[in-house]
């Protein structure tokens, strides 16, 4: 096993840990290693989406075993989320997909704010039921042109809306199994696979981690848990933004 390929396991097993338990950020981890490599944006968005294919469905299989799963929210987030993954890999696979890296960056930052507001505020949770196929559509097609993102906005937004912190990541991951997929098919008619080693290693890494995020998930009491999320959600929009002026 070589130093490189022992690189991959273990930023797969961390990212897939914060992604089982945060229900976001396998995607920007992994992207953001593979592009300090210096792989292009297209090419770490596929390698990255391929590893996630082994990730999130076990990752979906673990959070449907602990409960944390809505059959509804999942539905409604699912379709939207296919549409949204293919079309977002076809246009970053002939178009540049950077350019859009400082919107979805300064959102994110605003819905961390208000999340880590909704943790300070004794706020009944409720079930959110409207504006899920275009939140679904949006979440995916950032996700698949950016290399991460489905997590981040679509957990993040429904979170800030009220809806129960356990079952929106627990359904969000279980729909993610879904849109990577679409996404990764896609990036393999348009573009090809290669990058195995660094498929394999970040695959390898996330599913021994999918339980153990999963678990985690029913365990952390929500006031923390969703402060944490929010200050995540923050230190990842303002890196990118900082990235993106080349402030750093």
């Amino acid at each position: 096993m070589s130093p490189e390929f022992l690189l991959y396991v273990i930023t797969g097993f961390i990212a897939q840990i914060i992604d089982g338990a945060l229900g976001m950020a396998y995607g920007v981890t992994a992207s953001s290693l593979l592009l300090a490599l210096g792989l292009p944006p297209a090419s770490a968005s596929a390698t990255v989406h391929a590893a996630e294919c082994f990730t999130t469905g076990a990752s979906a299989i673990s959070h449907r075993a602990f409960g944390n799963v809505n059959t509804l929210l999942f539905k409604r987030l699912l379709i939207p989320g296919i549409i949204g993954a293919i079309l977002g890999a076809y246009i970053l696979s002939n178009f540049p997909g950077d350019a859009l890296k400082p919107y979805v960056a300064a959102y994110l930052l605003i819905m961390g704010g208000v999340i880590i507001y909704r943790a300070y505020r004794k706020v009944a949770t409720r079930e959110v039921t409207t504006h899920l196929i275009p939140l679904g559509f949006i979440g995916a097609l950032m996700d698949a042109m950016g290399g991460g993102g489905w997590g981040p906005i679509v957990a993040s937004t429904l979170i800030a809306r009220g809806n129960e912190t356990r079952f929106t990541i627990g359904s969000v991951n279980a729909a993610e199994f879904f849109v990577t997929l679409s996404a990764s098919l896609t990036f393999i008619l348009t573009l090809g696979l290669s990058n195995w080693q660094i498929i394999v290693g970040l695959a390898l890494g996330g599913l021994v981690a999918a339980p153990i995020g999963a678990w985690a998930c029913t365990r952390i009491p929500v006031k923390p848990f969703m402060i944490f999320v929010g200050l995540l959600v923050i230190l990842l929009s303002v890196r990118t933004i900082a990235l993106f002026f080349h402030w750093v």
